[in-house]
């Protein structure tokens, strides 16, 4: 499931090789003597300076052709890799609890879900806002400054969205959060700095199974928190952000060498409808970014509701909903790890996405007569096969998004493709939070359906174009 964390679940458009699961493993768990052993020997690489360069140009040409991997500082890595696991741990350890922090300040019942989707909102319009300034920024000051402010503000939003008190609180926490919630897109730029062009569709595998790692951790470990209280889990956040702060502070070394940097920043890029216009402007990608636009607008929304709907129809405690959250986030990985390899060696990229829609549809309708039925086999059903076609859809959706466009303008179809995700984010709990109080818990699926089963046949009229014009 997409998270609002980075405005959609980090994903690349290559898929996750197996190898890389197990790797990531011996990486994060301290138990492993393999990974001990690993630590050991990168503490003793470390130079005394923490600036030191990843990719220095001033090699003989022969070093240049040695492995790449020397080229890439493992210290650095380890890093990068423990941020983004605690970032996904940080996000969706809260993911249980939202409805139950909003309850005591609503006196209308009905009114709760719309609270709920509202504050999924406010964090989404920030990060709208806020992510490419903090791109801009990261660019001109580097890398290192912008990710532990990133990080401070994520674990200040944490902290006081659990210290609660009044609704306005609640709103305050997620909106500094959201602010600060380019921290992800930040990292991305780290390790774009560290790893040599050849090894980076490898590691950015590396990052999906990461990222996979903490939401499955994540919602469990704040769902079993939450019976000490419901702000628990919030403080637990808070925690895990600020240990990353620390690490990062003492460890992290800046990856961005000054003579790289911008000197100006131009104002347009601090601009986020720029992006938007931007992709306005691409006649060859408009189709694509509808398609994928009419999708993410019910992902929004159902995962803004989320709990809520569990909660008001199956009475679920906070360590169930939890559960089911790492269901999904372990789907994740075991489709990328080992379903993708597979499709993409006998479907195009099209075909799969399709797949992943139809899948998504399905997936909704079974929300919908679970919620219609009272019947939550129904819904756990339905969880599974919509995890299916949103852990596919998303990989060959890059795929798609980066073959169609020149080598020049990956950064800006890209960047495009982060603020319209953003806004369909922005867009959908407000869309599904008044359905599901207006119609009925049920409403949001069937807009799910509706939605998706328009964006289908614009997806596959793209494909027609593109035969014909061959």
């Amino acid at each position: 499931m997409i998270s609002p964390l980075c405005s959609g679940r980090i994903v690349h458009h290559s898929y996750l090789h197996p190898a890389g699961c197990f790797f990531m493993l011996n990486i994060l768990f301290p138990w492993n003597q393999k990974c001990v052993r690993m630590i050991l020997f990168l503490r003793k690489q470390i130079t005394s300076s923490k600036e030191r360069r990843y990719m220095s140009t001033s090699k003989p040409a022969h070093h240049q052709d040695q492995s790449s991997e020397s080229k890439v500082d493992k210290h650095a890595l380890i890093f990068g890799l423990i941020s983004v696991f605690l970032c996904g741990i940080g996000f969706s350890i809260i993911a249980p609890v939202v409805p139950f922090l909003v309850q005591p300040y609503i006196s209308d019942p009905e009114k709760q879900a719309v609270m709920v989707t509202l504050l999924t909102s406010a964090y989404a319009a920030c990060l709208f806002c806020a992510a490419p300034v903090l791109g801009a920024l990261s660019d001109k000051y580097g890398r290192r400054p912008l990710l532990l402010l990133c990080l401070l503000g994520s674990a200040a939003g944490y902290f006081i969205f659990g210290l609660g008190g009044a609704l306005w609180v609640l709103f305050a926490g997620r909106i500094i959060e959201g602010i600060t919630g380019g921290s992800i897109g930040t990292i991305f730029a780290y390790f774009a700095d560290i790893l040599p062009p050849e090894q980076r569709t490898k590691y950015f595998g590396w990052v999906s199974a990461v990222v996979g790692a903490g939401t499955i951790i994540g919602p469990s470990l704040g769902g079993l928190l939450a019976k000490f209280g419901y702000s628990v889990p919030m403080y637990a956040g808070a925690a895990v952000t600020l240990l990353n702060v620390g690490y990062g502070f003492l460890f992290m070394p800046e990856s961005l060498e000054k003579s790289k940097r911008l000197k100006v920043i131009p104002l347009v890029r601090l601009n986020p409808f720029s992006q938007l216009a931007n992709l306005l402007s691409m006649k060859n990608l408009n189709r694509l970014f509808v398609s994928a636009f009419l999708l993410w607008i019910p992902n929004g929304s159902f995962q803004a509701i989320f709990s809520q709907f569990t909660l008001d129809n199956f009475s679920w405690k906070p360590v169930i909903i939890g559960v089911m959250f790492s269901i999904m986030g372990l789907q994740d990985i075991l489709s990328q790890g080992f379903i993708m390899p597979k499709l993409l060696k006998r479907y195009t990229d099209r075909q799969i996405a399709l797949l992943g829609m139809g899948s998504e549809i399905v997936g909704y309708i079974l929300f919908a007569l679970s919620a219609l039925l009272a019947f939550y086999p129904l819904f756990i059903a339905g969880m599974f096969i919509f995890g299916f076609g949103d852990s596919v859809f998303g990989p060959s959706f890059n795929g798609m998004l980066s073959k169609s466009a020149a080598a020049g303008e990956q950064g800006r179809v890209q960047g495009g493709s982060q603020s319209i995700q953003a806004l369909a984010r922005m867009i959908g709990p407000l869309v599904g939070g008044q359905l599901y109080v207006s119609l009925g818990p049920a409403a949001p699926a069937f807009m799910g359906v509706i939605l998706i089963g328009a964006a289908i046949p614009v997806l596959y009229t793209i494909n027609r174009a593109e035969v014909l014009s061959k």
